[in-house]
């Protein structure tokens, strides 16, 4: 396969890309070009993000899958998380897109440790932007089959995921048009499921939950409830409760507690667990791989 950008570090493409972006030029890291795409701003303005693009050897056209990062980034504190799927689907024929939300927008560390209030401003709800702008940039490539695009994210970027999939209420809502015409299928890794559990959650395409059991930080019983009121009224949402399992199992570091994370599930609104599952980093790798190919291919 060919990756068009992060074979190198991630935080010197990012670094560089985002130089690039000032400049108004295309940027360049030591192992490939870092592109960017056209979105709009938190406050809905015009806006530039620099994004990775990944693609198998070949002319395609290739199905194509959005990536959203978790409260980690993409810079020097990223979980890695995102590279680590774009190179599984990558190497089973998808080219992979991942937007960066955060690195342009004044949070090149993250938001995991960050309590400010402009941490509003790149919210999951304010990330559906980049993730149907990513959407709009895939399908000018000819390379990529505009039809099978499909949409996956861990964390903050799972809280996305299931944002944006959700079907709009009227065709005033944000993105009514993109959402009807957009993504595929879905896959939320360990997302926040609570605040969309009280509104009847509706997908405009199926959408796969894996999620831990033993998460502490995005828990899984309001994930279970969604999904499960979801297939009562007949809409595409499945689940995969990995027992005895934390948040972030597709990590390849040790479970531990961080007393500093932002956690709104805690009565004191800070600390969570997170640490990677063998076991479960590889099913949850067949579960993705089984469901893209039912959608995607």
């Amino acid at each position: 396969m060919s990756r068009m950008v992060g074979a190198g570090p991630r935080s010197l493409c990012h670094a560089l890309g985002a130089i690039a972006l000032g400049a108004g030029l295309l940027g360049g890291c030591a192992s490939g070009t870092a592109l960017s795409i056209a979105t709009t701003s938190p406050t809905g303005g015009a806006d530039q993000i620099p994004a990775t693009l990944s693609k198998p050897a070949g002319p395609g056209p290739f199905p194509a899958v959005v990536i959203m990062h978790d409260c980690s980034g993409l810079g020097p504190r990223s979980s890695g998380a995102p590279d680590r799927w774009a190179n599984e689907l990558v190497g089973r024929g998808y080219v992979v897109l991942i937007p960066d939300s955060f690195s342009t927008r004044g949070f090149p560390d993250g938001v995991c440790f960050d309590t400010s209030p402009r941490r509003v401003d790149v919210s999951p709800m304010r990330r559906n932007r980049d993730a149907y702008a990513a959407l709009a940039h895939l399908r000018t490539l000819p390379f990529v089959d505009a039809r099978r695009v499909g949409l996956m994210g861990g964390s903050h970027g799972g809280s996305t995921t299931l944002g944006t999939m959700a079907a709009p209420e009227n065709d005033q809502s944000p993105q009514a048009r993109e959402r009807l015409v957009g993504f595929g299928a879905a896959v939320a890794l360990y997302p926040g499921c609570a605040a969309l559990t009280g509104r009847g959650y509706r997908p405009v395409a199926p959408v796969l939950i894996l999620i831990g059991e033993k998460d502490d930080w995005t828990p899984a019983e309001p994930c279970r409830v969604l999904a499960e009121a979801a297939q009562r009224v007949g809409h595409p949402v499945t689940i995969k409760v990995y027992p005895g399992v934390y948040h972030s199992f597709d990590s390849h570091n040790p479970v531990r507690y961080v007393a500093a994370r932002v956690n709104p599930n805690t009565p004191s609104g800070r600390g969570a667990t997170t640490g990677g599952d063998p076991a479960a980093w590889a099913d949850s790798i067949r579960e993705v791989v089984a469901f893209f190919g039912r959608y995607l291919k």
